[in-house]
């Protein structure tokens, strides 16, 4: 039996050889690396060590494939078990986690549609209270007559607690319906980041409705506040005229009591306060009583003399009372008072009445009188010219005629009576009258 043997660089390897006699040696060199050779029989096989380890290599790779196949094959049956006891495992969590995401998505959905219907029932109350508010500025712009004599005082805007809301209402053609604008840098790839967006446009649209509210609100006090001041304003000018007439001794309302406005009518109904009203329909009712009242008192205002007989400042001549007569020197009674003027000047009435005397009258001349009603008259004497008739009525601060010298006169003046129930009383007990209430005749 030969032996195989395997030498390098001068030592020799030894290995087991078949009977044939082949073998593998290493060739003797002169201090250079020798090729391995493979010797059988008399035949021999020079390999250079890089093709011999490669060899070596391959039966080692061989050799480990060839358990490894072998390993397969003896347990082939544990290893699918495990793998599709493995891939079921993994199929039955897709499916948890499926189901999980459906139920999270049905959640936020059920979420939405609720926030939608409240949402939508805020933006039908707010759109309600608009329309509430629009009819309120209305019914505020019929007392033009008195809100345009109130001043308001200025009061500062309210600041912003928050910075402006990103989010709008956008209208989408259905009845309260609305769309939220979508935030471009919100996260929309997985089911946190549509959960964040959810989050932030149920906050953007809660903001834009509290701020509509506020705004209402805001709108609903400043009403509430120009109602108010409306009130005052009429009790206030009814306290100030009720006040005069007492002074005056004239009962408020007696003078036109019989005066009636033309071309109104329709049966009578009493006033009744509403019932379960609004405070603004129950201030509106307040209103209502505090206006009627001011009108009747202005109505009683207007049929007094009390507004002065010639424009300008007034130049009193001669006063009312004992006085020396201009004619004899004697002590007089002057029944009136004499108003300096220009010849020609325009007389007015002082308040509200019918003519009951246009013409001459011994003394006074050219004399004009005038029934106010409740017993109270004027006259204006000495005219040049009588522009009224007897029997016509006519308003507070019309021409009755113009200034003169007629009659018992020493020079161009207006001579101005005012009775009560005949008697001759002094004018500047009414004609005081004006500067308190300035602004209000």
């Amino acid at each position: 039996m030969s032996s195989r043997s395997l030498s390098y660089r001068r030592s020799e390897i030894y290995l087991p050889s078949s009977t044939s006699g082949r073998g593998l040696q290493r060739a003797p060199a002169h201090g250079v690396v020798s090729p391995y050779t493979l010797t059988r029989g008399a035949r021999q096989f020079r390999l250079r060590p890089f093709a011999f380890w490669l060899l070596l290599a391959f039966v080692a790779a061989m050799g480990i494939w060839t358990i490894t196949t072998a390993t397969y094959f003896a347990f082939r049956e544990d290893v699918l078990t495990r793998l599709i006891a493995r891939q079921t495992e993994m199929q039955f969590g897709y499916e948890d986690r499926i189901a999980e995401l459906r139920a999270r998505v049905d959640r936020i959905t059920s979420r939405q549609l609720l926030d939608q219907e409240q949402y939508e029932q805020k933006v039908e109350q707010i759109l309600r209270r608009q329309e509430t508010l629009e009819s309120r500025a209305n019914t505020l712009g019929g007392l033009s007559d008195v809100t345009s004599s109130i001043r308001q005082r200025v009061r500062p805007a309210p600041a912003e607690t928050s910075a402006p809301s990103r989010f709008k209402l956008i209208p989408t053609g259905k009845k309260g319906a609305f769309l939220v604008p979508r935030e471009p840098e919100s996260p929309l790839g997985n089911a946190s980041g549509n959960a964040q967006l959810n989050i932030a446009t149920a906050t953007g649209m809660t903001g834009a409705i509290a701020k509509a509210q506020a705004s209402l609100d805001r709108m609903e006090r400043k009403q509430a506040t120009t109602l108010d001041l409306i009130e005052e304003n009429y009790q206030s000018r009814a306290q100030q005229i009720r006040g005069v007439l007492t002074a005056l001794g004239v009962q408020a309302g007696k003078a036109a009591k019989g005066e009636r406005i033309a071309g109104l009518g329709g049966p009578f109904v009493a006033a009744r306060e509403p019932k379960d009203a609004s405070s603004f329909d129950r201030q509106l009712y307040r209103i209502g009583l505090a206006r009627i009242e001011y009108n009747n008192l202005t109505r009683t205002l207007n049929s007094i003399p009390v507004r002065k007989p010639l424009d300008g400042e007034i130049e009193l001549m001669s006063g009312f009372g004992i006085r020396q007569d201009p004619f004899t020197g004697a002590p007089a009674m002057h029944t009136g008072i004499d108003l300096h003027g220009r010849p020609g000047e325009a007389v007015r009435t002082s308040a509200d009445g019918t003519v009951t005397a246009a013409g001459w009258s011994g003394g006074y001349g050219r004399v004009v009188d005038i029934d106010h009603g409740g017993g109270l008259s004027t006259r204006y004497a000495h005219l040049s010219a009588i522009d009224v008739q007897v029997g016509q009525r006519i308003k507070a601060g019309q021409m009755v005629g113009r200034l003169g010298s007629t009659g018992r006169s020493t020079g161009p003046h207006l001579h101005y009576e005012t009775r009560v129930n005949g008697e001759a009383v002094d004018p500047h007990k009414f004609l005081r009258v004006e500067t308190k209430l300035a602004g209000l005749i």
